[in-house]
């Protein structure tokens, strides 16, 4: 990597966040502003929608797919079935990639059911959106590897794969140790891959996106495009201080399929994810 970066933070976070989390050479971010994210990669993860989904499921889908959107990512069903959610997304003609299913099930007797549902919903991911704070550790987090690869095995034999998703304390190091590279070494790569929200990496000291796409290729199939506020607060995508160009420009050698929007307390679910939509649809890199 050359050693100018473009930071991604703006300078209330601190220089030294700015510095530990650019992405690419200036070169490659500044002269080749060619390519697009395909309209079938852009998609909304359900969480920024969970307020109007509690009471219209289906008119929430309806208004995604009229802003533009061509995929979701499940998180929470709202008392539906994941079959009355398939018809929904179906009449709307969304397309469901992936759902969240929590560590508990994905490491016990639930997983078949889990799999099965997420066939269901027409996805190909099964997503652990989270760990417990008792695993939050070296020793932790070889412990939640070894369950990955365990159900990333039954994944792969259901025709589905295992992702994780992330969170800023993912990236803490403890003891001398990156917790989120222990996931990244101690995982196998044809049985888990990463769902990498882009605002927690950020916010929890990770190396630049652009940089772990090129040192683990075809791991990162998703995304959670997340923009940061200057006070470190959510923003809609293309409104804060990420440079998600310069994270973008590897994309490809990361793997990334899908592109999903997500905001965890927009004041305006639908006025965020047009904003973000829109800025993802015309963005170029």
């Amino acid at each position: 990597m050359n050693s100018t970066r473009r930071a991604f933070l703006g300078t209330a976070l601190g220089a030294t966040a700015a510095a530990g989390l650019g992405a690419v050479p200036a070169s490659a971010a500044g002269s080749r502003r060619c390519r697009r994210i395909p309209p079938s990669g852009i998609g909304m993860h359900l969480y920024t929608m969970r307020t109007p989904l509690a009471t219209d499921f289906r008119g929430t889908l309806e208004r995604l797919a009229e802003i533009g959107y061509a995929t979701v990512g499940v998180s929470g069903r709202h008392g539906n079935s994941a079959a009355d959610i398939r018809r929904m997304l179906d009449e709307t003609r969304l397309k469901a990639v992936l759902e969240h299913v929590g560590y508990d099930i994905v490491r016990g007797a639930g997983l078949p059911q889990a799999l099965e549902d997420i066939h269901t919903l027409g996805g190909k991911w099964i997503v652990v959106p989270s760990l417990p704070g008792s695993l939050h550790s070296p020793a932790g987090y070889r412990e939640v590897a070894r369950e990955f690869n365990k159900a990333g095995l039954a994944a792969r034999e259901s025709g589905l794969k295992l992702l994780y998703h992330n969170h800023g304390t993912d990236h803490q190091v403890v003891d001398g140790v990156s917790l989120y590279d222990i996931l990244l070494a101690e995982t196998d790569p044809e049985l888990v891959g990463f769902e990498l929200d882009l605002y927690w990496a950020a916010n929890g000291g990770a190396s630049a996106p652009g940089e772990l796409f090129v040192r683990h290729p075809r791991r990162f199939p998703a995304l959670h495009v997340k923009d940061m506020a200057p006070d470190g607060d959510f923003a809609d995508v293309g409104s804060g201080v990420l440079d998600f160009p310069a994270m973008f420009d590897t994309a490809r050698q990361g793997g990334v399929k899908q592109w999903l929007v997500e905001h965890d307390s927009p004041a305006d679910p639908f006025a965020s994810a047009l904003a973000s939509y829109t800025y993802l649809s015309r963005l170029r890199y």
